[in-house]
């Protein structure tokens, strides 16, 4: 009779001399429903590590597994959490040396009631943000749980001030102005698809400073003006027609995510465009520059 048991379930003894589950470490989901004002919470069975506790659904990865894969997977056999229903917004690794721990925070697209679908747990719950800590909580996730909550206040959003942008290259832009604003905006799909998608640290928002915190997945806006009006969104980049100068379309758009409790990183180099935009109430700006170094090609025509 073979063994059914994946080779990842084994437990392993990392460099701090711990013992955790999974020889290629560990995943979970931290599922977050605005509207409920809550997260998913787990209460593990007597039997399991720390069992008794409440966490966040996880577990081992498989082999050559990719850890936000992982997390989902795991959520879905322990919690039957839907296909698409949320949308990814972070990863923070807890690294232990030799034995990490990925915790995909991501927020709720399509509201679902979770289901025990596997022997692992006691109960599931949608727990709200200020009754977590009142429960028993799973030792690691107690500790995390500090760390990640402030990622939870609101949507990481990018705005793109595309003239900016346009303007800051020498390609000859100017002899169509309304096609290199189409290539940008095409140049930012590929990035906004990305699965990995960015280097956290890009939006310089206080909550990027959380150690072990890696990649983000923002919403992403552009907004055009003059003949680059009409160009249309894309699947992953919602465009912003400015109706007369862009920096006022721009100070608009961080004024409605500040009043809708996102988080907005505005891109310009635009100075005084970055002191109307804070006061408007964006969160942080940043530099054209910085846009530029992470902005894939387009494939060759």
């Amino acid at each position: 009779m073979s063994d059914l048991r994946d080779p990842g379930d084994a437990w392993v003894t990392a460099a701090d001399g711990g013992r955790y589950w999974g020889r290629f470490g560990a995943a979970g989901l931290l599922a977050h429903d605005r509207e409920r004002g809550a997260i998913l919470l787990q209460h593990r069975v007597t039997w399991s590590d720390h069992g008794d506790t409440w966490g966040i659904p996880g577990g081992a990865r498989h082999e050559g597994e990719a850890a936000m894969a992982a997390g989902i997977r795991e959520a879905q056999e322990e919690a039957g959490v839907p296909d698409n229903a949320v949308i990814p917004r972070y990863t923070h690794v807890l690294d232990r040396g030799g034995w990490s721990y990925t915790t995909l925070i991501a927020d709720v697209a399509t509201p679902f009631e979770p289901e025990i679908t596997d022997p692992e747990s006691h109960a599931l719950a949608w727990v709200e943000l200020d009754e977590v800590e009142k429960l028993p909580l799973h030792p690691a996730f107690a500790t995390s749980w500090q760390l990640l909550r402030p990622l939870l206040i609101g949507t990481p959003t990018v705005v793109v001030d595309a003239a900016n942008v346009v303007g800051s290259v020498p390609n000859g832009w100017w002899r169509d102005r309304r096609g290199a604003a189409l290539r940008l905006r095409d140049r930012l799909e590929l990035l906004a698809a990305d699965p990995h998608g960015v280097r956290a640290g890009f939006l310089d928002l206080p909550e990027t400073n959380t150690p072990g915190l890696e990649r983000a997945f923002p919403d992403w806006v552009m907004v055009v003006e003059g003949v680059a009006r009409g160009i249309g969104s894309s699947e992953h980049i919602r465009v912003v027609d400015a109706p007369e100068l862009g920096d006022d379309s721009i100070v608009a758009e961080a004024a409605a995510l500040k009043a809708d409790g996102s988080r907005s990183t505005i891109v310009t180099s635009d100075a005084e465009l970055k002191v109307r935009a804070r006061a408007a109430g964006a969160t942080t700006t940043r530099g054209v520059r910085k846009l530029l170094r992470i902005l894939p090609e387009l494939p060759a025509e």
